[in-house]
């Protein structure tokens, strides 16, 4: 049994305005219709012996994850909410775990929700391998063939070649590259780990590239679960045993796990590979050449997207005239490009980026300073999901907002009053179920109802169909925090 972990605590600053730290990139649709997330689960398809997959996420995202999840045929069978970020060694560890309460010691296989993969089939033959090598013991990870001299990952120098009895033919596997001197054959599908190198310099990365002995680092693994515990508690039991509390008291509700907060707040930071896998010494690479790309910056994604005639890569509602490899994502108005080379411009309905392709990776710099002025830009688009549907801010000021509201059918909000505002419901589509007071009240298009400051109040959608409808609130103090809940069908206090 292949028990999948998918990782998807991230937050991908890199990419905004798309990506939000509420609204990360594994949940967005970068290079197909699904998003990553769901790619994630979708390229595992045609593997035998597959259990539903551990997904661990922040626990703000949960609701979009499951939502996803559900959307894509793709059912989890737990979804872990970590309260904060540990980095990947305890979000793994504290999935091992579960995995190991059902009673067996699966394999399992390590995989953040957040990168592309071109060449499903090749990757999951890969996969194959690796579990044979995890069955004998080994802790296994996916070493990127690099087809270019790469600064911004690390590397895996690989050693002793592995005899493996799974047939994998991938390029990959019978890989060759030029060397100054000749020729360099791999004809190993697995090698002995000799070192993990940290992010090089240019020159280093030429020679490690040169070498056909290097790898980048995926961030991919296939280890037993009993392995890995034992591996951990060698070198990082103070991380197990925080793993242990926080499992052993957390708490059940609805499709999600939510880890105890106290014991995984004190919980160590560390990576899978600074904790385990760089101080074990059954470490095992897998040569990987799948069309693979962590997606961490907008020249990656101009990378793995396709292109039209003049390089460009498109998305959107997008012209272009005399423009030459561009990455340009309109998601609502139409963006124009003239004269552009070698330029990202990235539109959304409440920020536009433009920056030079080699300068992509310094959008990070722009999070900061949003950051440190409190801007929600960082945080949320305009558009914010909830897990019975959206809203979206379409005029704001000082003492009034107006927001679209979207309730997906059969959905509800929760029983609620504001201290500090009123509100103005005007249906447009739909069917709305409103509960005011002591009274209900069903209301269709055009027909409207006023919520006073102070008075309990819940919306519903009855019907088959979403229910849109216009809100506008007025008051002193408008802010989302303004919200007593007194019933929630979702788990919110």
């Amino acid at each position: 049994m292949i028990v999948p972990i998918i990782l998807s605590g991230g937050c991908g600053t890199r990419l905004w305005p798309l990506s939000r730290e509420l609204f990360p990139k594994q949940l967005l649709p970068l290079v197909n219709d699904a998003t990553l997330l769901q790619e994630t689960h979708l390229r595992l398809n045609g593997l035998q012996n597959l259990a539903e997959p551990l997904v661990v996420c922040n626990e703000s995202h949960r609701f979009m994850v499951a939502e996803q999840l559900r959307q894509a045929g793709c059912p989890a069978g737990a979804i872990m909410l970590e309260p904060v970020g540990r980095n990947t060694a305890p979000a793994v560890a504290v999935a091992v775990l579960q995995a190991l309460g059902a009673g067996d010691d699966p394999v399992l296989l390590v995989l953040p929700a957040d990168h592309v993969i071109v060449d499903a089939e090749t990757f999951r033959g890969a996969v194959l391998v690796g579990a044979e090598l995890a069955e004998a013991g080994k802790l296994v990870t996916f070493g990127i063939v690099p087809d270019k001299a790469e600064t911004g990952y690390g590397y895996i120098r690989a050693g002793k070649a592995l005899e493996c009895s799974c047939q994998f033919s991938v390029v990959s596997c019978q890989l060759q590259e030029t060397k100054d001197q000749g020729q360099v054959t791999h004809d190993s599908i697995a090698f002995a780990v000799a070192e993990f190198v940290e992010k090089p310099d240019f020159a280093t990365a030429e020679g490690y590239l040169a070498s056909g002995d290097y790898y980048w680092n995926s961030g991919m693994f296939m280890f037993r679960a009993s392995r890995y515990l034992e591996e951990l508690e060698m070198f990082a039991s103070e991380m197990l045993a925080c793993c242990r509390e926080a499992l052993d008291k957390a708490q059940r509700d609805l499709d999600f796990v939510r880890l105890d907060a106290e014991a995984f707040v004190a919980c160590p930071k560390d990576s899978i590979d600074y904790a385990v896998m760089e101080k074990t010494a059954d470490a095992v690479v897998i040569p990987l050449d799948a069309g693979w790309s962590d997606v961490g910056s907008w020249s990656a994604l101009w990378e793995v997207g396709q292109s039209d005639g003049a390089g460009n890569v498109v998305r959107g509602d997008v012209l272009t005239h005399d423009s030459r490899n561009c990455y340009l994502h309109s998601t609502g108005r139409m963006v124009a490009a003239v004269g552009l080379e070698d330029h990202v411009v990235v539109e959304t309905a409440d920020a536009v980026l433009v920056a030079r392709r080699d300068r992509a990776q310094d959008v990070k710099a722009i999070v900061e300073q949003l950051k440190q002025q409190g801007r929600g830009e960082a945080l949320l688009h305009r558009r914010v999901n909830r897990p019975w549907g959206s809203y979206e801010t379409i005029d704001h000021c000082e003492r009034f907002q107006v927001k679209r509201i979207t309730v997906n059918p059969g959905a509800s909000l929760s029983l609620q009053l504001h201290h500090h505002r009123a509100e103005h419901w005007i249906v447009v589509k739909g069917t709305a179920r409103i509960t005011h007071g002591e009274d209900t009240v069903v209301l269709t298009e055009n027909q409207s109802t006023y919520i006073p400051l102070g008075v309990k109040h819940r919306l519903e959608n009855p019907g088959l169909i979403p229910l849109e409808l216009i809100e506008v609130q007025s008051g002193a103090y408008l802010g989302e925090d303004d919200i007593v809940r007194f019933d929630d069908h979702y788990g919110r206090s």
